[in-house]
C-alpha cells in the first residue's frame, strides 16, 4: 500500500468514525472517572480507548443508517459512503471492528456495567435518535441521552453508583446542552435536512422563534454550568475561571438577544462547544490536581 492510499484509508476511518464527535465522548467519559478516582492512571487510558472505539463504531452504523439522505445534502454529500470511497459492505465491517475492539477492552479492564452503559449510549444514538429524527424534529431531547451517559462511563469505571449528587448535575449538563447544540446547527443547516426529507423544526416554527427556544435552553444549560461549578468544584481556584468564561457566554449572548433581538447561530454554536470542552477540562485539572 502506498502512502497516499495509507492517508486515504485513514481518512475513511477518521470520517466513519467521526473521530471529532468521539473524541470528545471519550474525554467526557475520563471526566467521570477523574471525578470519582482523582486519578489519570493507565486504567484511564484504556477506558478513553475503549469508549473512544465504541463511538467510532457508533458513528459509522449512522454512516451505513443515512448514506442515502446524505447523499441528497451539500454539507454531506461526500462522506465515504455516498462518494463511492467505501461500499457499504466494507463500512460495516470497519463498524464493527471498531465495535469489537472497543468492546473488548471495555469487558477485560473493568465492571461489565461499563460496557453496558457504553453499549446504551451508542443505543440511544442509533436505535432511538438516529430513526426517530425521520418521525419528528423534536428527536433530539430523547436523543440527548446521548450526551448524559459518557460521564457516568468513566465514573462507572471508577467504581463509582447512580446516586451521587455530583456526576449528576454532570450529566444532566451534557444532557441540556444537546438540546442548543442540535437546534443551533439547524439554524444553520435547516434547509439541507429539509433537502433530505427530514422534519424540520422550520415547519413548525420560523426562525426567530427556533432562536428564541434555542436561546432559552441555551440558558438552561449555562444554569447547569453554574451549578456543577458551585456544588462539584465548590470553592476551587478552577471554578472561578470557569465562572468567568460561563457568565461571559451569559452575558454575551444575552446582549444580542436584547439589544438585536437576535442570536447568531455559528458563534454561538462554538461558544457552547468550548463551554462543554472548558467543563471537562476544569473537572479533570479539578480532579487530578
Amino acid at each position: 500500500m502506498t502512502k497516499a492510499n495509507l492517508l486515504s484509508w485513514i481518512k475513511i476511518l477518521e470520517e466513519l468514525g467521526k473521530v471529532r464527535i468521539s473524541l470528545p465522548i471519550a474525554i467526557s467519559a475520563l471526566t467521570g472517572y477523574a471525578l470519582k478516582t482523582n486519578l489519570f492512571d493507565g486504567q484511564a487510558w484504556m477506558l478513553m480507548t475503549g469508549v473512544f472505539l465504541m463511538s467510532c463504531s457508533s458513528g459509522a452504523i449512522n454512516h451505513l443508517q443515512e448514506y442515502q439522505t446524505d447523499a441528497l445534502m451539500p454539507r454531506t454529500k461526500n462522506r465515504p459512503i455516498p462518494s463511492g470511497k467505501i461500499s457499504p459492505k466494507g463500512a460495516f465491517w470497519v463498524s464493527f471492528s471498531f465495535f469489537a475492539y472497543g468492546a473488548f477492552i471495555l469487558i477485560a479492564n473493568f465492571p461489565i456495567i461499563v460496557f453496558l452503559t457504553s453499549l446504551l449510549t451508542l443505543i440511544s444514538y442509533n436505535v432511538i435518535y438516529t430513526p426517530l429524527k425521520k418521525v419528528t424534529a423534536f428527536a433530539v431531547v430523547p436523543g440527548s441521552l446521548v450526551g448524559a451517559l459518557p460521564p457516568y462511563i468513566g465514573w462507572f469505571a471508577g467504581g463509582g453508583d447512580w446516586m451521587n449528587g455530583d456526576i449528576f448535575w454532570v450529566a444532566l449538563f451534557f444532557f441540556i446542552g444537546q438540546i442548543p447544540h442540535f437546534w443551533l446547527l439547524l439554524l444553520m443547516f435547516g434547509k439541507e435536512y429539509e433537502l433530505a426529507g427530514f422534519p424540520s423544526l422550520h415547519s413548525v416554527f420560523n426562525d426567530n422563534q427556533i432562536k428564541r427556544l434555542s436561546f432559552t435552553w441555551i440558558l438552561a444549560t449555562i444554569a447547569t454550568a453554574i451549578v456543577v461549578s458551585l456544588e462539584v468544584l465548590q470553592g476551587s481556584i478552577l471554578m472561578f475561571f470557569l465562572l468567568i468564561y460561563i457568565f461571559y457566554v451569559l452575558f454575551s449572548l444575552s446582549a444580542s438577544m436584547l439589544v438585536k433581538h437576535d442570536i447568531q447561530a455559528r458563534p454561538a454554536f462554538f461558544k457552547l462547544n468550548f463551554l462543554y470542552l472548558f467543563v471537562m477540562i476544569i473537572l479533570i485539572a479539578d480532579s487530578l490536581f
